[in-house]
C-alpha cells in the first residue's frame, strides 16, 4: 500500500505495509542507511530518529504512524557535519566502533534542542536509552557539553 513519508525535508512515496517498522522503510525503501538496526525491541537506541523533533526508536515505530509528520534521520541532521553535536563528536573523537553513534547523536541533538545547557544529570537521563558497547559514555557526555558550547557560539 503506497503512502508518503516526509524524511529530511523531502517527500518519499513508499510502497510498504503500513505496520512495517519505520527503520526498514528508511533503510530498504528510501535508502537511508545511517539509521542502524540494533536490538529490534527499542531498548538500545541505535535506531533513534526524530519525529516532529522528538527522539523515537525507528525499530518499534510503524511507518504508517509517521505519515504526515516530519522525520529526521542522521543524514538529515546536516549534510556536512556542521550540526553542533556532529562537530563536538568529531572534535572529541567520541566513537570507538561507531555502530551506535547515529542513535547517540540523534538523542543528543534532541536533548540540546529542548535543553540548551544540560547538566550531567540531564544528559545521563536523556541518554539512558542509548547503549554503547564500547563504553564511550564519558566522551559522549563531554561532547554533549561541547556541542552546547558550540551552539551558543
Amino acid at each position: 500500500m503506497p503512502f508518503t513519508l516526509n524524511v529530511n525535508g523531502m517527500a518519499h512515496e513508499v510502497d510498504a505495509e503500513p505496520e512495517t517498522p519505520l527503520l526498514w522503510v528508511l533503510r530498504d525503501n528510501i535508502g537511508l542507511t545511517g539509521t542502524k538496526f540494533g536490538c529490534g525491541i527499542a531498548q538500545c537506541g541505535v535506531c533513534t530518529v526524530h519525529i516532529d523533533g522528538q527522539p523515537v526508536r525507528a525499530c518499534s515505530t510503524t511507518a504508517a504512524s509517521a505519515v504526515g509528520r516530519e522525520i529526521t534521520t542522521i543524514e538529515g541532521l546536516s549534510d556536512d557535519n556542521s550540526h553542533p553535536v556532529q562537530q563536538a563528536w568529531i572534535e572529541d573523537t567520541v566513537p570507538q566502533c561507531g555502530y551506535c553513534q547515529s542513535g547517540q547523536i540523534m538523542s543528543a541533538a534532541a536533548l540540546l534542542s529542548r535543553t540548551p545547557d544540560p547538566s550531567d544529570s540531564e544528559i545521563d537521563t536523556a541518554m539512558a536509552g542509548n547503549l554503547c558497547r564500547c563504553g564511550t559514555y564519558l566522551r559522549i557526555r563531554r561532547a554533549i557539553h561541547r556541542a552546547a558550547e558550540i551552539a551558543r557560539g
